[in-house]
């Protein structure tokens, strides 16, 4: 009888663990990935939530708010890093081995920065970049440099995806993303993008550096800028034209308005990537402040000149402060 209760209560965590998930916006195939389960399963669950909040809005009750979940959730104690690991380390033999594989999806990005087309809005933006590409790039043959990008790209996208973040766009070897903030609700978002930062140092070190160990290739390093604010403008430009056929197999052309992101937060994270060491993390003054005492004794003041960095803080005036992360 106690182990039905037990596995009753596991079954239940596991469910409710899915649905949090899923209305944080985590896509259902990260789902599956991150708890190990098949995505059928997890799919068959959500269908069953919704039918049932169905049945209960077609009896006049309320159900909870899906929209605030992302706020109320933190990503970490989901989000399986040895699997993450292990994943990294199997996609990038199998790149090095055939061709590489990457089908991330920019979908939900363009249904998030749709809603906030032509305003501003508060964001954690993450940004992160490989160390010493351009050595890298006059050591290997461009099929075997390209190749290890686009694997490391792909792996790095799937651990921002399962940390509920969104990626923006890939800039070369460097990767631009970012979490959506409740304005009232600052302290989760930032803490699953730093806990998504050190996981993504983690993937490196222990899940593609082995394998590129194995093949004598340089070991490669990243630096991780993450800053938060609401200096953010969502912004159309142009068009994606995407062709369909239709049921008579004429073939239609379908425009999708195309995305993207200005402001002072992705000037001021990108520009403290530079400040990071190799495998290291640098933030903001503003995350650093809603981080829990536990995260910041991660992090060291950085001492740095106003000759390499003079970006202001608009609340006091002075030197924004950055903080790396200790070893």
């Amino acid at each position: 009888m106690a182990n039905e209760d037990f596995d009753s209560r596991t079954r239940s965590s596991q469910r409710q663990t899915i649905l949090n998930l899923y209305n944080s916006a985590i896509p259902t195939e990260i789902i599956s990935f991150q708890l190990d389960i098949s995505q059928e399963e997890v799919e068959k669950i959500i269908e069953e939530e919704m039918k049932e909040e169905e049945k209960l809005s077609l009896k006049g009750a309320s159900s909870p708010d899906a929209s605030s979940s992302m706020d109320l959730f933190y990503l970490d104690a989901v989000v399986n890093i040895d699997l993450a690991i292990k994943h990294a380390q199997n996609s990038m033999w199998e790149a090095l081995n055939s061709e590489p594989k990457f089908d991330i999806s920019m979908e939900e990005t363009e249904k998030i920065l749709e809603k906030f087309a032509k305003s501003k809005v508060t964001l954690v933006i993450l940004h992160i970049d490989l160390v010493e590409s351009t050595k890298l790039s006059m050591t290997l043959p461009v099929d075997r440099l390209s190749t290890i990008i686009q694997a490391f790209t792909q792996e790095m996208s799937l651990i921002i995806e399962a940390y509920g973040g969104y990626i923006l766009k890939y800039i070369g070897d460097a990767i631009l993303a970012f979490f959506t903030v409740n304005i009232d609700h600052a302290y989760l978002p930032c803490t699953n993008a730093v806990n998504c930062a050190r996981s993504m140092i983690r993937i490196v070190q222990q899940g593609i550096n082995p394998i590129l160990d194995q093949y004598y290739y340089p070991e490669i390093s990243v630096r991780i800028g993450i800053d938060v604010g609401d200096q953010n403008a969502v912004l159309q430009y142009g068009w994606d034209i995407i062709h369909t056929l239709d049921d008579y197999r004429q073939q239609q052309t379908v425009k999708r308005p195309h995305y993207d992101i200005i402001g002072y937060t992705i000037n001021v994270a990108v520009k403290m990537t530079g400040l990071a060491k190799p495998n290291r993390v640098v933030v903001g003054q503003l995350v650093y402040d809603v981080l829990d005492e536990k995260q910041k004794s991660g992090f060291e003041v950085l001492n740095v000149g106003t000759d390499v960095w003079s970006y202001v803080s608009d609340k006091t005036g002075g030197i924004y402060s950055v903080y790396g992360s200790l070893p």
